[in-house]
């Protein structure tokens, strides 16, 4: 068995690569409303809405898998009315692209973007900043908890143990 690799973002590099999206569509003046879908897509949105000046922001409400299991079929909690015509729809990451395919069912007129994107999700999204491989977990900043490193000196020493 593997061991799990692990891709972490710090909050400067999630602002940062949020803010590297809203440059990829600033020329984008079709683009009215956000529509984020929750939970990972709340705080890629709020960046974006400061840095196009949209004001217009709901959420799609998707719970894309049993927290336990990770293997029954997406939910909808919520839904916004809208075909997708003028909408930025929002994520913070595309794995499989189940969830995206979803959302494109039911606002097939929208401009779907994320900050990362695995190989299997990337042709759901029309833009993405960061590609990420498909076994990586990506930790985001208000997953993990801050603690002061060890340092090596003293992982050596128990090593030796």
């Amino acid at each position: 068995m593997s061991e799990q690799r692990y891709l972490t973002i710090s909050w400067e590099r999630f602002h940062e690569d949020a803010r590297a999206l809203a440059a990829k569509l600033i020329h984008r003046k079709d683009l009215k409303k956000i529509v984020c879908v929750t939970r990972g897509g709340l705080l890629p949105a709020g960046i974006l809405a400061r840095e196009l000046e949209i004001r217009w922001v709901d959420t799609i409400c998707v719970v894309g898998y049993d927290e336990e299991t990770r293997g029954s079929e997406a939910s909808l909690l919520k839904v916004p009315e809208t075909d997708g015509e003028g909408v930025l729809v929002v994520d913070d990451l595309v794995d499989s692209g189940r969830t995206g395919r979803i959302i494109r069912k039911i606002m097939p007129k929208a401009y779907f973007v994320t900050l990362y994107a695995k190989p299997k999700g990337q042709e759901v999204v029309d833009e993405y900043v960061v590609a990420v491989n498909q076994n990586e977990w990506v930790l985001f900043p208000w997953e993990a908890e801050m603690s002061p490193a060890t340092p090596l000196i003293t992982r050596e020493s128990e090593s030796k143990k």
